[in-house]
């Protein structure tokens, strides 16, 4: 019987550094995206309530401005241009990892990371801005009036809005069509309010784009 190998034989494990590269590609929205931030108003009350002693602090309800309130949920870069949030568009790609065989989501968010501007790690967004007046109903059932900002897609002479997706992934993971056909399909899902992947609505419609084939995207050195 021959003797047995011992594990040292074996040798130490070899692993490669995982090299990544970065395009930065251009997509164009096929209907309105309607940004959703948390107002400084919202945050506070949430805050009040939390921290209130009896734990159920009512504040005076206050009369609406509209125009405020489309403004303080809309996310703004230092500069003043609109924006979604990166991880928005990253959440749509790896959502968008289930149309298709071989790339679990669980493995999507680890290869894929979008670049953001900006304190708040923005997507800069260009477009017409439009106020909009929604009645959603609130948690008892009561129809509310809500204000936001959308930026339009092709309503009127309005230009469709706009943005540019800087992706870092690992090339030797994933390649660049595959993270090309990843960006397009997640479109579908699209990102911001009453969006088609949102997790409590069934009627989304918003949000969504596609990979604009007029412009040629960027491969970073």
């Amino acid at each position: 019987m021959p003797p047995a190998k011992s594990k040292a034989a074996k040798g130490a494990v070899e692993l490669a550094k995982i090299e990544d590269v970065t395009i930065t590609v251009p997509i164009v929205g096929l209907t309105s995206v309607i940004p959703h931030k948390w107002s400084e108003k919202s945050l506070n009350m949430m805050r009040a309530k939390m921290t209130s002693e009896q734990g159920t602090t009512r504040d005076k309800r206050e009369a609406k401005d509209p125009e405020a309130e489309a403004e303080a949920a809309l996310y703004r870069l230092p500069d003043g241009r609109p924006g979604v949030p990166s991880t928005a568009f990253k959440g749509a790609m790896v959502a968008a990892c289930r149309f298709f065989d071989g790339l679990p989501m669980t493995e999507g968010r680890l290869m894929i990371f979008i670049h953001g501007e900006g304190p708040e790690s923005l997507v800069a967004i260009t477009g017409t801005e439009h106020m909009r007046e929604d009645t959603p109903r609130n948690a008892t059932g009561v129809v509310d009036l809500r204000y936001r900002t959308a930026l339009l897609a092709n309503e009127g002479e309005a230009e469709p809005w706009r943005a540019d997706i800087t992706i870092t992934y690992p090339p030797k993971l994933i390649s660049e069509k595959s993270i090309l056909a990843l960006l397009d399909a997640s479109g579908r899902v699209g990102v911001g309010d009453w969006r088609p992947g949102a997790p409590k609505s069934n009627t989304g419609i918003y949000g969504t784009y596609r990979i604009d084939e007029s412009k040629e995207f960027t491969r970073h050195a």
